[in-house]
């Protein structure tokens, strides 16, 4: 226990002191931008890893969950305990994030935790981490992209669509089999089990966020739709009289 916290100690300093260099050497964009720099960089370094240990080192989480820890496993949950210390304790700073976002960020820090002190289930905590961040780094863009002054073109249409896509899928499909598998296997333990639950509910919580975000955006395109072919409606007609 002693090296995990070492080793979480670090991984926090890490992330410090790679948003403090950001600050130091990018201040002109604010302090939000770079830590939203850090985040993108969390998001591709955790999707690497624990994409590398659930397609290629194994085991697959959907037929061996509550199986033991390995290295890179406890690796890749040290990594990311570290980034969501250091992100949450950005957030309660900088009041930036909502209720829900601090929820999620406290049920991650502490399912980690318990996968760690446990010392199983830590394939289900990578798949977890998998399907969080996948989706982090096209919601980190659409940001970028509002503040360039971007994100009204193709790009962020593109950049919209399939981060919902990504996030139905991922979120909610086949993490709703995969809370299935959990549940129905008899490998782990209840608590895990019901920190399975919770995060699922939680994803629903996400899920019906982005809903209504994706319903007015929707009804948007619509109205706007609607008034552009209203208009060459009208001017047709004008030119027919003329």
């Amino acid at each position: 226990m002693t090296s995990l916290a070492v080793g979480v100690v670090l991984c926090l300093t890490g992330w410090i002191t790679l948003y403090t260099l950001l600050c130091n050497t990018n201040g002109s964009h604010g302090s939000e931008w770079n830590c939203r720099l850090v985040t993108l960089l969390h998001g591709i370094l955790a999707v690497c890893i624990t994409a590398y240990i659930g397609y290629v080192e194994g085991p697959w989480p959907f037929t061996h969950p509550g199986t033991k820890n390995t290295p890179l496993q406890i690796s890749a949950m040290v990594i990311s305990l570290g980034y969501f210390i250091f992100d949450m304790g950005w957030c309660v700073y900088f009041r930036t994030e909502g209720p829900v976002m601090l929820v999620h960020h406290t049920m991650s820090i502490l399912g980690i935790l318990l996968t760690l002190s446990l010392g199983e289930s830590g394939i289900e905590s990578c798949a977890v981490i998998f399907a969080s961040e996948i989706t982090n780094p096209l919601l980190q863009t659409r940001w970028f992209l509002r503040q360039l002054g971007r994100y009204e073109s193709l790009t962020g249409e593109v950049v919209d669509v399939l981060f919902v896509v990504l996030f139905v899928f991922m979120r909610i499909v086949v993490g709703g089999r995969m809370l299935y598998c959990e549940l129905i296997s008899p490998r782990p333990r209840l608590i895990i089990k019901c920190g399975g639950v919770a995060m699922y509910v939680l994803s629903w919580v996400f899920m019906v966020d982005i809903g209504r975000f994706a319903y007015r955006k929707s009804q948007s395109k619509y109205r706007l739709w609607r008034d552009q072919h209203k208009l060459a409606a009208v001017n047709g007609h004008v030119g027919k009289t003329d």
